[in-house]
This record gives structure tokens, C-alpha cells and sequence, in this order.
């Protein structure tokens, strides 16, 4: 079959997720014909998916949050009205998407949760069946165990979600534990996409903290906490742009641009690992039992349900700031020996090819 990828370029974890499916499909005999990726002015798409992806890469203008001042919380209300006075780039957004679907005339189109895939099916309807996956869709799913309050947000994030997915045959849930499939709602529950570069990995301890913040406002929290426990070795991954590629901030605290290769070595041999809350890094951390700190950025009710899901499977606790203490007196409570995610995770590959080939 011939495939064509649509990317959020949000993060990392949507990117990583693509990569994975694209070895997958290729492993057995499938071809992507074209990656299209969604870029704002905000983020850098990272080097490692133009060299781990062997497909025509495009990338196009796509909607983004705006940053607090501080550089650490989203601004949710500010972000939905800058994307709306940027509609006429997003038009041609949705124009250029379809022009590359009927150009390529893939078996299916598979959509890494971009808004604008689903707002293309919406607008032009191309006869090119497509799939959506993401952690987003287990939102969705009545057994989901949201956070407590901020019933506007949930609602806006399904609502998001729904527009996402608009006219899509299936919804892949990713999770961090099985759950029911609802097939009459599309619904079906798929394993984290773990890179196999992952997967080879034999986990060490280095004695030392790894970390990765999605905004780089957190490193002021990390500097101040780090200043009262200099013994303390961390290593923390940002995609600050105008900073060295590896600087020391403090005597045994390192901040490092997001690389692919060197966060993989780092997190093989950590002792644990503290991140805001996106699904993707989190899942690598599970598979590779380091226990978790999650920080869920500052109104960013996804990984709030991201942290809220992940510590009901088990795999750490959830915290306000990057209070580094807190991960230091849960690691002795950390059960390593609980394998029910590893064994979940690696039923992916056969669970993906039935769902996306039938």
C-alpha cells in the first residue's frame, strides 16, 4: 500500500510517532509516499526527522500556541484568536494539503493529529480514505479518567480533537494501558509508537537526572532548585534556538538542544526522568522503567490529562514545577519490576498493520 503522513510539527511526540509508523510500514513491504509537516515561527522541526524519514518531506504554514511572557504556560484564548486573524495562510494550508493528496493519490492518508488534515476532508472531501492517530482520541473514550475541573477546556480540547478528525474512518487512541475498542465509534485502542531505536535500548543507571521542558521558561525553575542541590548531576533537553548546542548552566546542571541520538543515550542510562507532560517521551521513559516526574505546562490541558492517564498506569507523579526533590524521594517507590507496559508496547507493530491495512 502507498501511504501519505500529515504531521502536527507541535513538540516532538507527533514527529517521533510518524517516524516509527514509517518503519513499520516499510519493514513490510508498504511505501510513504510524502510527509507533510505542519511549521510555525515558534518552533524548529528538529533535524532528526528530515534524516530518519525516507520520504519527500513539505512543510506548511499550521496553527500554534502562543507562550506566556515567562516563556513556560500556554495562552489558550490568545493562541485561538491569533490562529483565527491568520485564517487566509491556513486556507492555503488546506489548499496546498489537498493539491499533495490528489497528486500522490495514496491508498490512505494517515493523520498524526493535525487540525488542518481534518479541516482539509471538511473543506475539499478528497476520495482518499484517511486514518487519525493520536493520544488526543483516548479522550474521547468514556472510560478516559480526566483531571478535576476546567470543564471549558475539556470541552474545547474534544471539540479540537472532533474538528481533527473530521470525515476519518478510524480514530487510533494511543495509550498507555489496553482499553475496550468501540468500533461504532471508530474508536480503536492502539500501543504507544515506540522508535525501535528505543526498543534495542538496555536500560542503565548513570546516576544522574534527565529532563526535557517543551517551553524553555522552566529552566529559571530548574536553575533555582538546582542552585539548593549542586550535588545533584541533571541534564536537561529545550529546543532553545539562540544557546549553545550544549552549555553548562551550573556546576553539574547541563541544558542540550533537542537531538535525537544524544536524548536516546541520555535516557538509556538516567536514573530518572522529569518532563512536561507530552505522551511520546513519557511512553520512552516507561519502556525503559525509569520512574517520572510530570509538569504539565502552564494551561495545557492536554498533558494535564496526559499526567493524570499516565499516573493511573504507573508511571510516576505529577507535580506544578520542576521541584526535582519530589522525583528524588518517589525513585525508591518505583515498582521497576512491573512489566505490563513493555509487554503492551510491544504488541504495537501486529496491532497497527490489522488496523491500517483493512
Amino acid at each position: 500500500m502507498r501511504f501519505l503522513f500529515i504531521v502536527q510539527g507541535e513538540g516532538r511526540g507527533h514527529m517521533t510517532q510518524a517516524i516509527s509508523m514509517h518503519d513499520i510500514l516499510i519493514k513490510n513491504g508498504h511505501k510513504v509516499v510524502e510527509v507533510l509537516v505542519g511549521k510555525s515561527e515558534r518552533r524548529e522541526i528538529p533535524k532528526f526527522f528530515f534524516e530518519k524519514i525516507h520520504a519527500p518531506i513539505h512543510t506548511y504554514e499550521s496553527p500554534n500556541f502562543l507562550v506566556s511572557n515567562n516563556n513556560k504556560g500556554i495562552l489558550l484564548f490568545q493562541s485561538i484568536l491569533y490562529n483565527l486573524e491568520h485564517l487566509g495562510r491556513y486556507f492555503k494550508s488546506m489548499a496546498f494539503i489537498n493539491k499533495k493528496i490528489n497528486s500522490t493519490k495514496p491508498d490512505l492518508v494517515i493523520n498524526f493529529y493535525e487540525l488542518l488534515a481534518g479541516m482539509t476532508y471538511a473543506l475539499y472531501n478528497p476520495s482518499t480514505p484517511y486514518i487519525c492517530l493520536g493520544h488526543q482520541f483516548l479522550l474521547l473514550h468514556p472510560d478516559f479518567v480526566f483531571p478535576k475541573g476546567q470543564l471549558l477546556q475539556r470541552w474545547m480540547l474534544n471539540f479540537n480533537t472532533r474538528l481533527t478528525s473530521f470525515r476519518a474512518k478510524k480514530l487510533l487512541a494511543l495509550s498507555f494501558s489496553p482499553m475496550d475498542d468501540l468500533p461504532k465509534k471508530k474508536l480503536f485502542v492502539v500501543p504507544p509508537l515506540l522508535r525501535k531505536e528505543v526498543m534495542e535500548l538496555t536500560p542503565e543507571d548513570g546516576g544522574y537526572i534527565l529532563g526535557y521542558m517543551l517551553n524553555a521558561g522552566y529552566s529559571e525553575e530548574i536553575v533555582r532548585w538546582h542552585q539548593k542541590q549542586s550535588h545533584v548531576v541533571s541534564h536537561f533537553f529545550w529546543d532553545k534556538k539562540d544557546v549553545p548546542e550544549d552549555m553548562e548552566a551550573e556546576a553539574n546542571l547541563y541544558f542540550h538542544r533537542i537531538n535525537d541520538v544524544k536524548f536516546l543515550s541520555y535516557m538509556k542510562d538516567c536514573t530518572a526522568y522529569a518532563s512536561t507532560s507530552g505522551f511520546e517521551s513519557i511512553c520512552e521513559a516507561m519502556y525503559l522503567r525509569k520512574p517520572i516526574l510530570m509538569v504539565p505546562t502552564k494551561g495545557h490541558y492536554e498533558q494535564k490529562s496526559n499526567s493524570v492517564d499516565a499516573s493511573r498506569a504507573g508511571a510516576g507523579i505529577v507535580s506544578e514545577s520542576f521541584d526535582i526533590g519530589k522525583l528524588l524521594t518517589y525513585i525508591p517507590q518505583y515498582d521497576k519490576k512491573d512489566r505490563k507496559f513493555v509487554t503492551w508496547a510491544k504488541t504495537a507493530e501486529q496491532r497497527f498493520l490489522s488496523l491500517l491495512t483493512t
